[in-house]
């Protein structure tokens, strides 16, 4: 056989990404590894996408709004894999995935067998009928496919073991607490203050408790039940404001503050490109602060010179009405780079020094801690006191969020 041919066939593709997943520790368990070696994912998406672009590790944008964004994807095999393995599906298992592309609901039709039963549920009516298409064309007919509003769930298949929702929300909605089996989960990419976690949560009394989270991101979703990031332009579509709570700013003031010299401080905290889980967790700190956040999300290229964020999608920033401080980086060595603070505005000089000194305490406190614990409750309730723990509450329409750290002292 044409080496070529055999190294680019899709089960030779197929077996090549397995490989990659496992290594990285993003397939942990053999029925996972069985449903990735065994659904044809090349099947599962627009026929103007090769083979090769299928299996890459990455997502593939299966239809976009009038903007040009992006408004379905099939998510990134890693992160499907890191869902199926947090949901723990067994055979005889039903299961609802929120968000539909057919290639996720296959997957978790293969880890329930025969005896299960897997809903996938979408309010686009162009993607369900691509999700239908594609499980049967892949020989998957038992899914079963529903257009209609994923915050609704879908009754008549409760209660369900696991739900997986693969859109970005800003709320658990109450039929997914309602449907979910007394042991079942929730796996969900769930923002807050702008960040996005994918959150396991699993029933503790009156409430959910998130018993794994990663950083990811998702397109949003739609239906009468989303919540959106507010989006403040300060420079058209190139340097964007995103904003999650009730927070007020002069979006004219913070433009022309972009016009004044920038401040610019260095912090003795350094870091490697290696560690990735100290990144997520200094987000979740600086998010985390009893204050005026946000993220900036900046085009680079059109931006060079004026800002420079360390992440430029959602980047950390403290605010006040008519100022703002992001964190950034500079590289310092091979790979060895310094946590730093940019500053625009009045208050810069005080943003900035904030930012730095939130730097030092995470470093010093939290930076080798256990992850925050993350809890969520019914609207309307008081999480339970933090007895002296950094903790944040956000309230939601349908639910209270809690992110409460570890005691100081306890981090190593």
């Amino acid at each position: 056989m044409d080496t070529t041919v055999e190294s680019t066939s899709p089960d030779r593709l197929r077996a090549d990404l397995v490989a990659t997943l496992r290594a990285k520790n993003w397939i942990c368990t053999p029925a996972i590894e069985h449903a990735f070696r065994t659904v044809p994912r090349h099947l599962f998406v627009p026929d103007t996408v090769t083979p090769q672009q299928a299996y890459e590790d990455t997502i593939v944008v299966t239809k976009r709004g009038p903007d040009g964004k992006s408004t379905s994807t099939v998510s990134a095999p890693y992160l499907q894999a890191y869902a199926l393995e947090q949901a723990d599906l067994r055979p005889g298992a039903r299961a609802l995935e929120v968000g539909s592309g057919g290639f996720q609901a296959a997957l978790m039709a293969e880890l329930v067998g025969p005896d299960g039963h897997v809903v996938t549920v979408d309010i686009d009516a162009d993607i369900t009928g691509q999700a239908r298409t594609y499980l049967d064309r892949a020989g998957y007919p038992q899914v079963q496919v529903v257009h209609g509003d994923g915050n609704l769930g879908h009754l008549p298949g409760a209660p369900f073991d696991a739900i997986i929702v693969s859109v970005e929300a800003g709320d658990i909605a109450p039929s997914w607490i309602e449907q979910l089996a007394p042991s079942g989960r929730i796996v969900v990419p769930m923002r807050m203050r702008t960040l996005t976690r994918y959150l396991t949560l699993r029933r503790s009394g009156d409430h959910l408790v998130a018993t794994a989270a990663l950083q990811c991101g998702f397109v949003a979703m739609q239906g009468n039940g989303r919540q959106l990031a507010r989006r403040v332009p300060l420079r058209g579509n190139d340097i964007v404001l995103l904003l999650d709570d009730p927070t007020e700013v002069d979006a004219g003031a913070l433009t022309a503050a972009l016009d004044q010299p920038r401040r610019d401080v260095w912090s003795p905290v350094t870091i490697t490109m290696h560690e990735l889980e100290s990144f997520e967790r200094l987000h979740l700190w600086l998010s985390s602060q009893p204050r005026p956040f946000g993220a900036l999300a900046v085009d680079r290229q059109r931006t060079e010179g004026l800002v420079d964020p360390q992440d430029r999608f959602t980047c950390p920033t403290l605010l006040t009405s008519g100022s703002l401080a992001y964190l950034t980086m500079r590289k310092i060595g091979d790979d060895r780079w310094q946590f730093g603070a940019h500053g625009f505005g009045p208050d810069a000089h005080a943003l900035t020094a904030d930012l730095l000194n939130l730097i030092a305490v995470w470093d010093r406190d939290y930076r080798h801690a256990p992850a925050p614990e993350i809890t969520v409750h019914p609207h309307g309730t008081t999480p339970p006191a933090a007895n002296g723990q950094p903790q944040l509450v956000v309230a939601r329409r349908h639910t209270v969020i809690a992110m409460t750290w570890p005691m100081p002292g306890r981090a190593r």
